[in-house]
């Protein structure tokens, strides 16, 4: 059993050279921003009083945090890890408990943060199917403007050893793996991982957990936006702003969001999403293949497919180092077989 059971995914943390330049990316983006304590933040529409802050200091990613279930659970937590509950003197309050991952990113557990009543501001028209015409009489008519930031929605952490990040996380937060990603059969790469909320539906991840080559890191972090009119609408607003696109649109295979993926100016990547998967604790996990982690079901492949990024560092030495562990596990099984 894990310690406790986070309830979702709360806030990505960076720090950066320069925070009037990443807030103006922010607001580019879609999130309303504030300034408190020196830091900057990025809110969405859910009533959360932040998804994303940034600190001055060397541009880097600096850490991810969930939500508690309850204060009781914080306090399990704080004792199960020897370490303290702090208030939080960030914006919404509440307790949190700090910790240190196996590969030194920051992990924060919060709870008791205080929630404004939630906003709408973008029109949720319904959509004119074949099948079905909801919208009668009525045009469609969109003004040009950045994409409405509903909520954080998911965090991609690039780690050293898979299998060791997995269980720290799902022994400490209760995470149910949804889709395990194979580079060959027994070979695991990284997995994305829903939180466990029971019946109640959760989406298809909150984390994904890559074991890839080069330096770790963040990978991307994700925010969930109003609807697929909104996302279009901020795809072409950061166009306009001539920031730098990363990859999209289209339609992931694990998850099957609707994405489009930024860099804002110190180079981390940011995802625009929307229609995502919801499962319930009681749909079990599924193993999938490599090529399904880049592939699209529809829309702009992968900018490493489409011969429009370089392969990253290391990746010839990464894909020779698994051909040998496959042929490896391959020779075992033979030889178990033959016995």
């Amino acid at each position: 059993m894990p310690v406790i059971k986070v309830e979702d995914i709360a806030y990505v943390r960076f720090s950066a050279p320069d925070l009037s330049v990443m807030r103006g990316f922010l607001e580019d983006f879609g999130m309303s921003c504030f300034e408190v304590g020196g830091r900057t933040y990025g809110k969405g529409t859910d009533g959360r009083p932040f998804v994303h802050v940034t600190e001055p200091g060397e541009a880097r990613f600096l850490g991810v945090a969930f939500r508690a279930k309850t204060m009781a659970d914080l306090y399990r937590l704080a004792v199960h890890e020897h370490v303290l509950v702090e208030d939080s003197a960030e914006p919404g309050g509440g307790k949190i408990v700090r910790l240190i991952d196996p590969d030194g990113y920051g992990v924060e557990i919060v709870a008791g943060q205080s929630r404004e009543a939630p906003e709408f501001p973008f029109p949720d028209h319904p959509f004119n199917t074949a099948v079905a015409k909801p919208r009668l009489r009525k045009a469609v008519r969109l003004d040009p403007t950045p994409a409405h930031i509903r909520r954080i929605g998911h965090a991609v952490l690039k780690v050293r050893d898979f299998r060791t990040s997995e269980k720290w996380y799902k022994d400490r937060f209760g995470f149910l793996t949804s889709d395990e990603v194979e580079a060959a059969k027994d070979v695991p790469l990284g997995a994305f991982m829903r939180c466990d909320r029971g019946d109640k539906p959760a989406d298809h991840h909150s984390l994904f957990l890559a074991q890839l080559p080069g330096e770790i890191g963040l990978l991307h972090a994700a925010f969930e936006v109003a609807n697929l009119d909104d996302l279009m609408l901020g795809h072409q607003y950061l166009k306009s702003k001539q920031h730098k696109a990363a990859w999209g649109v289209g339609r992931h295979i694990m998850g099957s969001q609707v994405f489009d993926y930024w860099k804002d100016p110190f180079g981390n990547e940011l995802e625009h999403w929307t229609d995502g998967d919801l499962f319930t604790a009681a749909d079990p996990p599924q193993i999938q293949p490599m090529s399904a982690l880049l592939a699209v079901q529809w829309g702009s492949p992968n900018p490493m497919f489409a011969g429009k990024m370089p392969p990253p560092p290391g990746l010839i030495a990464f894909i020779t180092t698994l051909n040998i562990r496959i042929r490896r596990l391959f020779r075992r099984k033979t030889e178990e077989s033959a016995a």
